[in-house]
């Protein structure tokens, strides 16, 4: 009943700094450093995602500068051991990529991250080839929305479609992000649906819900 949900699509950021499996070592973090990023897409062929390169995959090499593993520490660090003594992507990258499509929700995309415990996404299409990247603080965007907008979207989205006879007399404030619905409605059945519609809507931080039961039912 609300408008379409935003998507990874909406927020993600299309200009990607990637790199390919033969990328070297010191290019790799070079990239990081100018592009002030914390992880690479790694591609191949005509732009197909075929893993990760993060600054956790480097670290090892840092690690292990001073001081050869033991045997124990090996097998107990079988990755980073060898990725410490790695020198290109191909054999720093974690595989398979976690990625996620344009057209996931933005609330798929955080419990994705959240679950895989990483900051960013490549975006891809069905043949998992890079579309753009989706980053924690591009799923913050929709919280930059106006109180303005929100306030229009609640009103249109969500009072004129539930209490089409009465929606005259609901207000509709916003203030830093939280929305406050006051008034009187004909069928009060519908209050706690339009509290949980005004909470789906994308940049809304919190509902308060005082609508009332018209005196005329």
């Amino acid at each position: 009943m609300t408008s379409t949900p935003y998507t990874v699509a909406d927020v993600m950021t299309t200009k990607v700094i990637a790199v390919t499996p033969t990328t070297g070592f010191k290019d790799i973090a070079a990239a990081m450093e100018r592009w002030r990023v914390t992880a690479l897409p790694v591609l191949e062929g005509e732009g197909r995602v075929v893993g990760v390169v993060s600054e956790a995959d480097l670290l090892p090499k840092e690690e292990f500068h001073e001081h050869r593993p033991g045997l124990i520490e090996q097998m107990r660090r079988l990755g980073d051991t060898a990725k410490a003594g790695s020198t290109r992507a191909e054999d720093l990258m974690t595989t398979p990529a976690v990625t996620i499509r344009p057209d996931a929700t933005l609330p798929q995309a955080a419990r994705l991250m959240a679950d895989r415990h990483i900051k960013r996404l490549p975006v891809v299409d069905a043949d998992g080839t890079l579309k753009g990247i989706v980053s924690r603080a591009d799923l913050l965007k929709v919280f930059l929305r106006t109180d303005e907008d929100l306030t229009a979207e609640i009103r249109q989205s969500v009072v004129k479609r539930l209490f089409p006879l009465s929606h005259e007399s609901v207000v509709v404030t916003v203030s830093q992000g939280i929305a406050t619905l006051t008034g009187q409605v004909r069928d009060d059945s519908l209050i706690p649906l339009a509290e949980r519609l005004t909470h789906s809507i994308e940049g809304i931080v919190d509902v308060h819900c005082r609508l009332l039961p018209s005196k005329e039912n």
